[in-house]
């Protein structure tokens, strides 16, 4: 019952702060561009209820969901996205690559395909310094046609790494349709070509990702290398927010089509599931609702009156 509460918490915990990160860009307070995990919180918070604190993520530039599903900081996330030197990234990273090494999140990356191998890497690691530690790759159905893709699973695969590669297919990428781009019906099969297993699962059910990523995890640990999770999803809203001022032509989800997707909200269903289950009662649920929405109102005033980057810091934390 606790770890049903704990995977809740961590999916209201994301919804709620992109909903104010989607209104702050919509006024025109946050610089650069935003790409909002709100629908896809059932996959974030279920792969990441299974893991420690030790071990690894690495995301993708719809990053801010599995930041917080790690377990990361509200405030220092905002104030990144912000631009503040009180940031993640002292201001310098902005919303596509925040990093939390403290909680394992190793960072996102806003190129296609580009973490993937990362979090490989951090497999390889794990296994040469003879700890238990799993890594984990989210990153998009678009990702799965990358050659970074391709070639590390199939390095994992052959070295038997600790690693979870997790694919969020909610069917697009930016504006075209899986099946345009991808020759396989699922991503999963893909996994048959390199010898180790592929699950899908239904993304929007927060304990069934729970339940996958769980067994998953479990192989990992005990050496038995790594698993290819497809979690079938959507995003509630576009690619990036403000989409339809750069997009030609408008539309390309119908209206049935984001329907469907609207009936099946994961935080909706767990809210559901939770009280027929005798998880918490409707009062519980709202406490946490408001002490959440209360700390992502702090946290945006925290980033409002932290200091900018000094000019001269252009020049710090760089790699020469």
């Amino acid at each position: 019952m606790e770890k049903i509460l704990d995977i809740y918490t961590r999916m209201l915990r994301i919804r709620r702060f992109e909903e104010q990160v989607g209104v702050l860009f919509s006024q025109g307070q946050l610089p650069g561009f935003v790409h909002l995990y709100v629908g896809e919180e059932a996959v974030g918070a279920g792969v990441c209820a299974t893991l420690r604190n030790d071990d690894y993520i690495v995301s993708t530039h719809r990053g801010h969901g599995h930041v917080i599903a790690k377990g990361g900081d509200f405030n220092r996330m905002m104030a990144e996205l912000f631009g503040k030197a009180t940031g993640y990234c002292k201001g310098k990273g902005g919303s596509m690559h925040i990093a939390d090494f403290s909680i394992g999140m190793l960072g996102a990356c806003g190129i296609v395909g580009g973490g993937i191998p990362m979090a490989v890497g951090a497999g390889l690691s794990a296994k040469l310094r003879g700890t238990d530690q799993v890594s984990v790759s989210f990153f998009g159905d678009g990702a799965s046609n990358e050659g970074s893709f391709h070639e590390s699973v199939n390095l994992a695969a052959v070295q038997n790494l600790p690693v979870l590669f997790v694919c969020e297919n909610n069917q697009y990428g930016e504006f075209t349709p899986m099946e345009k781009v991808t020759g396989v019906r699922d991503i999963a099969l893909r996994a048959q070509g390199y010898g180790i297993p592929g699950v899908i699962v239904d993304g929007t059910d927060a304990l069934a990702v729970y339940e996958v990523a769980q067994t998953a995890v479990a192989r990992a640990r005990a050496g038995e290398g790594p698993t290819l999770i497809e979690a079938k999803t959507h995003r509630k809203g576009g690619h990036a927010e403000g989409e339809k001022a750069f997009l030609a032509g408008g539309v390309y989800r119908s209206a049935e089509e984001l329907a469907q997707m609207q009936a099946k909200d994961p935080i909706v269903l767990l809210h559901k599931r939770m009280l027929e289950m005798g998880v918490a009662t409707p009062n519980d649920l709202e406490e946490l609702d408001q002490t959440i929405t209360q700390a992502v109102v702090e946290s945006v005033a925290f980033a409002r009156r932290s200091p900018d980057p000094k000019p001269e810091s252009i020049y710090e934390d760089m790699w020469v």
